[in-house]
């Protein structure tokens, strides 16, 4: 296998675990109801409210407040809904950077980018919104854990890009090559 192929196959299959990787992020912000319920009942199957009490406590009042949006205010989690639209749909953006890396590297920044993104999100919004300290390093891992495979794969479409025979295309000058 060439260099550039192996660097392709590399570049698509890191690209394929960050598109699955956001993807499930994304879908997993449409069932949060369901999903806290899940998180209670195994959290109390763990013994967490002996182990781990603040956990608890959180856990218990974000289920509170979903259970009560959704009893009340269902429109709230239309918020949620967008949210996991807004993965996918970002998700199928780095179908660009998958067919052609070179070309769509932008795609791969953009992301980066938008990793970096997080951090300040969760150090502002965090305390504005009442979350605790430790739960908005979670969302910040997000960011961090999520530029890795970005990262790779940019370094590795620059790898690509320098194997990549470049022409220079010709000067048109009123209609006719120069």
């Amino acid at each position: 296998m060439s260099d550039r192929a192996a660097l392709l196959k590399g570049i698509r299959a890191w690209l394929a675990f960050f598109v699955v990787c956001l993807v499930l992020s994304g879908a997993t912000a449409f069932p949060l109801v369901h999903e806290l319920r899940w998180a209670e009942d195994l959290l109390r199957s763990l013994s967490a409210p002996e182990h781990l009490p603040a956990l608890m406590d959180w856990i218990e009042r974000v289920s509170q407040g979903l259970e009560t949006a959704d009893a009340e205010y269902p429109f709230l989690l239309y918020g949620t809904d967008w949210l996991a639209f807004a993965h996918l749909v970002i998700a199928v953006a780095f179908h660009g950077p998958y067919r052609d890396p070179v070309r769509n590297v932008w795609v791969v920044e953009f992301g980066m980018i938008a990793c970096a993104g997080v951090i300040p999100l969760a150090l502002i919004c965090g305390p504005v919104r009442g979350i605790p300290f430790w739960w908005s390093v979670i969302d910040m891992a997000f960011g961090v854990f999520g530029v890795i495979p970005l990262y790779v794969v940019r370094r590795k479409i620059k790898r690509l890009e320098a194997l990549t025979p470049h022409t220079t295309p010709a000067l048109v000058t009123r209609g006719r090559p120069a």
